[in-house]
């Protein structure tokens, strides 16, 4: 066993005794040594249940001969960070969490993992250290957070987000706001729509590296406590087998993950993410990889943002497996990978049906031809960008306007409340690039700000920064190169005109090439907004969003 290197013969006595002053006995160090990853914490509602779930997993580990010691992991709730200081870290968290379970990994050398996790960048973080060390390893998440209600309504988080443009817009009052601040989030979990963490869990689910139902169960649901003890004891099964993180996250299971991706209509944060995540592993998942995805995925699903239902109808629909047995029939899946199961994919998903059609549609029923992401390009995004183009209404799907252009996401944001943003604009927010933000902040503050007020129907909103899963209309991230490398999104100006095409997948400004050519050679770099630590240190190393805004070699 490889946890042997700390725990056996004469010279590890003095190990021993450090064990024993924990009060592991003799019998619990001669088992298999788990590592449990718990990201619990009283900071995010999706983590603050997450000890009853580790509880769970390590009694699963118990009870199949292993022996859990469980250590804890950071995590960063998306939007409690919004729209200030913390979404600059956010991001880069992800890089921190992975390196902290290395660092565990390989000062204790386990023989297998449990990661215990749930929301934004924790779940990335954590696979990209499954793929980095590469000893048997299974996630299970904390689950989706049950959706609010108000008025015969469903609501989630995002309505109070859109509800501020409301207010602003003069459509509510404080009291009705108040109202969905109260009931719109009403208990732990994963924010309830289709947002980066649930988005994340699912495509988990997808990849082969957590176990069918774990992308879907609500995190109430006792069903989430027994899917915990069954990962922990699953663990013990990757040991006996010798299965490992890249023996299941192939090339054809990130090929499996993109399918559902795009029926799923998930977050453009997964843009970000899976590219990262297939990096440690040694595999190059290029923008064209999901384009290509996208063309020939049809949309199944249109959670909120993009639509009306929630996780837990999902759940009830058939889940991820009803998903993937659907896009099976036109051999979009591959059902011959193995999985954290034990079972192959195709074992996972037999006899999988949709138990709701408005839910998950069939494929001769599906929302579009094309999957819930795309990726464009033009003289604007030489290195693409992404847009979730099923929460994008057909009106603007095509769009040419006058750029209203800000160096920040704090100063369009005032733009945006004091209604100086109006009817046919695009606004542009640069400077908020994994290297100029520092970061790249979400931008779900400003886009809800717009759907509030009325105007998503009407405005667009380009940047180099990145959005949440939340986000609707047309609002096109990840723009790369981002301005603060000296992109052409940095010498946009307030009236030139831009031409979003997202059919023909081109976002152009319009500007003849040397007077692009021109301003680019008179662009001066600003200077740094942060120029001392963790930031600073991450903003001189990290790559583009077009490349997964990973730390350089």
């Amino acid at each position: 066993m490889r946890s042997d290197l700390m725990k056996k013969g004469i010279a590890r006595a003095p190990h021993r005794s450090l064990f024993k002053a924990m009060g592991y006995t003799d019998e619990e160090l001669n088992r298999p040594i788990i590592g449990v990853v718990n990201s619990a914490n009283e900071l995010i509602p999706g983590h603050i249940h997450l000890d009853r779930i580790t509880q769970a997993a390590k009694d699963g580990v118990r009870m199949a001969g292993g022996t859990p010691m469980e250590f804890p992991v950071i995590g960063i709730c998306d939007g409690i960070a919004m729209n200030h200081l913390g979404m600059k870290y956010s991001l880069p968290s992800r890089e921190l969490i992975a390196d902290s379970i290395e660092i565990m990994a390989k000062a204790y050398p386990f023989d297998g993992l449990v990661l215990v996790t749930n929301c934004d960048k924790i779940v990335p973080g954590m696979l990209m250290a499954a793929l980095r060390i590469n000893i048997p390893t299974i996630m299970i998440s904390g689950g989706p957070m049950l959706a609010g209600f108000l008025n015969d309504k469903s609501i989630d988080l995002i309505s109070v987000f859109e509800g501020v443009g409301k207010f602003a817009a003069n459509k509510i009052n404080k009291k009705k706001l108040k109202e969905l601040e109260d009931e719109a989030c009403p208990g732990s979990g994963s924010c309830s729509g289709m947002f980066t963490a649930n988005s994340m869990n699912c495509l988990s689910e997808a990849l082969g590296m957590a176990l069918p139902g774990n992308g879907t169960i609500p995190a109430v649901s006792a069903k989430r406590v027994r899917l915990a003890k069954l990962a922990g004891m699953k663990i013990m099964e990757l040991l006996t087998k010798n299965v490992k993180p890249r023996d299941i996250a192939t090339l054809e299971a990130f090929e499996n993950a993109l399918a559902v991706e795009m029926a799923l209509g998930s977050s453009t944060n997964t843009v970000l993410h899976l590219p990262a995540i297939a990096n440690e592993a040694g595999i190059n998942l290029t923008l064209e990889m999901f384009n290509k995805f996208s063309k020939k995925t049809p949309n199944l699903c249109r959670l909120s943002p993009a639509g009306k239902h929630h996780l837990e109808d999902l759940e009830r629909a058939g889940g991820v497996a009803a998903v993937m047995a659907e896009l099976s029939k036109k051999r979009l899946i591959d059902k011959n990978l193995i999985t954290v199961s034990g079972k192959r994919v195709g074992q996972n998903i037999k006899n999988k049906k949709i138990l709701d059609k408005e839910v998950i549609r069939p494929i001769s029923k599906a929302y579009s031809r094309e999957g819930g992401i795309a990726i464009l390009k033009g003289n604007l995004a030489l290195g693409g960008a992404v847009v979730k183009q099923s929460a994008v209404d057909k009106a603007m799907l095509r769009h040419r306007g006058e750029a209203k252009v800000f160096d920040s996401e704090e100063k369009a944001m005032k733009a945006i409340i004091n209604r100086s943003v109006k009817k046919g604009d695009v606004v542009v927010i640069r400077y908020e690039g994994p290297k100029g933000g520092p970061g790249m902040q979400e931008m779900l503050s400003p886009t809800a700000a717009i759907a509030g007020i009325g105007l998503d129907k009407d405005v667009a909103l380009l940047t180099d920064g990145r959005f949440s899963g939340g986000t609707r209309g047309a609002a096109i991230g990840h723009i790369s190169p981002e301005a603060a490398e000296g992109g052409p999104l940095a010498i946009v100006r307030d009236g030139d005109i831009i031409e979003i095409d997202i059919p023909n997948k081109r976002l152009t400004l319009k500007l003849p090439p040397q007077e692009i050519k021109r301003r680019l050679s008179k662009w001066k770099r600003p200077p740094a907004k942060i120029k001392q630590g963790y930031l600073y240190r991450y903003a001189q190393g990290v790559s583009s969003a077009g490349e997964g805004a990973i730390l350089k070699k």
